[in-house]
């Protein structure tokens, strides 16, 4: 059978594909897990709906650079997938009502998470690959910049749908977390999950550094005065993602108070609106030029060194840079978002937007369709904008080009505009 399935995994992969995936909001992930739990009910759409969400995302990895689907890792990627949707399509045609059957489907999709846990990793080993064996060019970096959030948004999203099913339907319960539905917990703390996150950090940082900066939390819950907040969420999803914002701060907060006794602490103020629930990570760490911050969400940009898979020896606060573009997807996830907001000199606040309801909280999915197909097909074309150099301005060169040099003394510690209104008559000339 199973010879069988792969021979036709073209044409299952085609079929699935004409399909747009399912989103669903929080409040029916939860409504379904502790009012409608029925194991039977979530095997018939888990076998529909993983199929499409697989096929969808595995269309779109065909349309990557033939450069880049042709690394080991990036096949090896691919292998995963087809091995999956080969597992999860051998139970279309099974009973849904025996009882053997729903095990054996609960068993599968425990091999599949478990097999798909270094997606990660190993897709970017296959960007690094590429990226050291064939120069780049504006317009292919963007086509794959568009493809990894999708693929990754898709990996989170069939996360979910997996997860939720073995959780709630694997007998047991969390000993820790014992009221969660699956992996939501309908009444998370947000300042629990903060300090689970910065203490995880912090010892990364005094592993590290030997040393590492405070934290002060301050909340403002406008729906009850002086009640600690509490969202209807994925912990462990605002535990990734505050996780990574606290590696960046404590890294940028040290490294920039290095000589300092003292370090300044970082601050989180969490604020809880009608619609909206947001965090914010305050740090001193510097900041970052604004030109640089698009760079931070790029996969094909890190400023850390790039590590091999299996390497251990690497900066504990560093790594494949793909820290704060994967938990930008976190937060899109239920239509929220992550942004930063950097002042070079002093430091960054990065936000973290969630919705405040769990109706407004529904899955963002990748579909693939012609839309999808067009973004693959970008070119690039001449800007109808003048696009200034992306480094900073070197002043010498152009006192060399447009000042004679009798008098480029004089003029050396002037700044460019001023440079500019004092030599008019020469760049006329030009």
């Amino acid at each position: 059978m199973r010879i069988c399935l792969l021979l036709h995994v073209p044409k299952h992969i085609e079929h699935f594909s004409k399909f747009s995936p399912s989103p669903l909001s929080m409040k029916q992930f939860l409504d379904f897990g502790s009012i409608n739990a029925c194991e039977k009910t979530s095997f018939v759409f888990l076998r529909q709906e993983l199929p499409v969400r697989l096929s969808n995302i595995m269309k779109e990895i065909n349309l990557l650079p033939d450069k880049l689907l042709t690394t080991s890792s990036v096949q090896m990627v691919q292998s995963w997938y087809i091995q999956s949707l080969m597992e999860i399509l051998e139970f279309l045609d099974q009973n849904p009502d025996d009882h053997k059957v729903l095990g054996e489907f609960v068993d599968a999709l425990v091999t599949i998470r478990n097999r798909h846990n270094d997606v990660v990793p190993t897709m970017a080993q296959g960007i690094i690959e590429y990226k050291e064996a064939f120069p780049q060019d504006p317009v292919t970096n963007q086509n794959i910049q568009y493809f990894l959030d999708r693929f990754y948004m898709s990996r989170i999203s069939i996360r979910m749908l997996i997860n939720q099913h073995t959780l709630i339907f694997d007998g047991t319960t969390n000993p820790v977390h014992p009221n969660t539905i699956g992996s939501i917990d309908p009444h998370c703390q947000v300042t629990d999950v903060i300090q689970d996150a910065f203490h995880s950090a912090k010892m990364l940082c005094d592993q590290y550094y030997l040393r590492s900066p405070d934290l002060v939390i301050q909340e403002m819950n406008s729906k009850k005065k002086n009640h600690p907040i509490t969202i209807v969420y994925v912990p462990s999803h605002l535990y990734h993602m505050l996780f990574e914002l606290f590696k960046n701060a404590m890294r940028a907060t040290i490294e920039t108070h290095e000589s300092s006794n003292n370090l300044p602490p970082i601050q989180v103020l969490v604020s809880l609106g009608g619609e909206d629930m947001s965090i914010r990570v305050s740090d001193k760490g510097g900041g970052v030029p604004f030109r640089r911050i698009e760079n931070l969400f790029s996969y094909m940009y890190s400023t850390a060194p790039a590590p091999q898979i299996g390497e251990y020896t690497r900066p504990p606060l560093a790594g494949f840079g793909y820290g704060l573009p994967i938990s930008r997807l976190y937060a899109k996830y239920f239509q929220g978002d992550l942004q930063l907001y950097s002042m070079e000199g002093h430091g960054t606040d990065a936000v973290i937007y969630l919705k405040a309801l769990s109706t407004d909280s529904i899955e963002r999915l990748p579909v693939y369709n012609k839309t999808a197909l067009k973004n693959y097909k970008v070119s690039q074309e001449a800007d109808d904008w003048c696009v200034p150099s992306k480094e900073p301005l070197d002043l010498s060169l152009v006192l060399q080009i447009f000042i004679p040099q009798s008098v480029q003394a004089c003029l050396s510690e002037l700044s460019y505009s001023d440079v500019m209104i004092c030599c008019g008559r020469w760049t006329l000339n030009l």
